[in-house]
């Protein structure tokens, strides 16, 4: 349980934010008799037909039965602002769906893993999908050219373009990659590649290289409810692509808040001297 503790406590630095706009009620919701956001209506469009995913979600968190095992007694690894309860169990460990002898780690990484701590900077940005992970919001703004997600727990802007252009051969890593997205139907299919090694997948620190391919598919089954496929391929660490799936929960009538982690940061030149 030791091992996650240090990645949890970075993640209470960005889980306690709470996206609000106070006193708005957006025109564009569809609504129930009582006047609440009617979540199980139709997803809707755009003027070209395609289903419009703009609006601010948050990963719809998972069963306490299957958080328990992953993180044992809570008491021993919250970190101020952190609510396990609120957390998909692949933000603990994006292999829990997997056995211990089954996680496709490549034996000679997973034995460095053992020996060290995951370390990292909390003011740095998270990695992909590990950010999205998070019970924390993000806002998609949708163009018919460019969906542009700005997260409010790393507030870096992330663009998938839709206009047809092929990933960049050699380009320089980044961050949060580069990504491009198809229509097949009413899914969106992501391609992501170009990402620096300096991200984790998850709280366990289980590590990614700059090989790191993801391919996430996006289906907007009514107006509350996004579900993501996304298979995650890295050879130089893995043996195997693996999968994991997940929900997007729309939180409507809101909108994410400005989020500065350096504002009157004291933990970091404490970190990694436990």
């Amino acid at each position: 349980m030791q091992k996650i503790t240090f990645a949890l406590f970075v993640m209470g630095t960005v889980a306690a934010c709470h996206a609000q706009w106070l006193n708005y009620r957006d025109p564009r919701t569809p609504r129930t008799h009582d006047g609440k956001a009617d979540l199980k209506a139709p997803a809707p469009r755009m003027p070209d037909g395609k289903p419009d995913l703009s609006g601010v979600w948050q990963v719809e968190p998972s069963p306490w039965t299957e958080l328990k095992p992953l993180v044992g007694n809570m008491n021993d690894v919250f970190a101020p602002g952190d609510d396990l309860r609120d957390f998909s169990k692949y933000a603990i460990n994006i292999f829990a769906d997997f056995k211990p002898e089954d996680v496709p780690l490549r034996p000679e990484i997973k034995a460095a893993l053992h020996r060290q701590q995951p370390e990292g900077d909390p003011c740095l940005p998270g990695g992909i999908p590990f950010v999205y992970l998070l019970p924390a919001p993000a806002k998609w703004i949708q163009t018919p050219g460019v969906i542009a997600i700005a997260s409010e727990a790393m507030p870096m802007l992330r663009q998938i373009y839709l206009d047809g252009r092929k990933m960049p051969s050699g380009a320089d890593p980044l961050w949060q990659g580069y990504s491009t997205g198809t229509w097949e139907g009413n899914t969106l299919v992501v391609e992501s590649a170009g990402f620096n090694d300096k991200t984790v997948l998850d709280a366990m620190g289980h590590p990614h290289s700059e090989s790191l391919h993801e391919v996430a598919r996006y289906h907007r089954r009514d107006f509350g409810h996004l579900d993501v496929d996304v298979t995650l391929d890295d050879a130089k660490l893995y043996t195997k692509p693996f999968v994991i799936k997940y929900t997007l929960l729309l939180q409507p009538d809101t909108d994410i808040l400005e989020f500065v982690c350096e504002e009157n940061e004291r933990d970091n030149k404490h970190l990694g001297r436990q």
